[in-house]
């Protein structure tokens, strides 16, 4: 099975220092949702696994989380797109949980789902956190420019081999022509 991992604020859909807290405010970044619908096609499941401690801040409900999620698979599913799962953490960021990023908890999470070994599987994300779950199970970190992105790769320190890409349309266009 091809699989992907991608992190939902600053890569799919824009990102807020005040959170994204309702459907109205869970805007997709141009060309991000065609950019899942081509992984579809081209046979790849597509997770995301996201830190939203807007929950466990009180910030928004589970049924509002859930309200956004339901926006980013309708606007996907109109472009003929599909997340297979959403993998979340709600705790706050003083939680002492294993899920919330930089902790592996949610890549564990998918590995456990999928029954698949995460090393070299495609993990896209626009913040170190993003990129050290990825790298302690394994998997290939993608850095794109979007969202924190930019602030990410000017700080430096990401993991090895980490590729870098201006946003998720791009990288998706490099994984599919290595795909091919």
């Amino acid at each position: 099975m091809k699989l992907v991992i991608l992190d939902r604020d600053g890569v799919i859909n824009f990102d807020s220092e005040q959170f994204i807290k309702n459907p109205d405010e869970w805007k997709p970044i141009p060309g991000s949702l065609e950019a899942i619908a081509s992984l579809n096609q081209a046979g790849f499941r597509v997770v995301v696994a996201s830190n939203q401690s807007g929950v466990g801040r009180g910030l928004f409900d589970m049924a509002t989380l859930n309200a956004i999620h339901a926006k980013m698979h309708k606007m996907l599913s109109q472009v003929g797109g599909r997340i297979d799962a959403v993998f979340f953490c709600p705790h706050a960021a003083d939680s002492s949980c294993d899920c919330r990023k930089p902790k592996p908890g949610l890549m564990l999470d998918i590995a456990r789902r999928y029954h698949q070994d995460l090393r070299g599987v495609p993990a896209i994300g626009d913040s170190l956190r993003d990129l050290e779950a990825a790298a302690q199970v394994g998997a290939q970190t993608i850095l794109v420019r979007t969202g924190k992105g930019a602030k990410t790769l000017d700080a430096g320190g990401l993991p090895e081999d980490t590729r870098v890409f201006s946003d998720l349309a791009e990288a998706v266009q490099a994984l599919l022509a290595e795909a091919a």
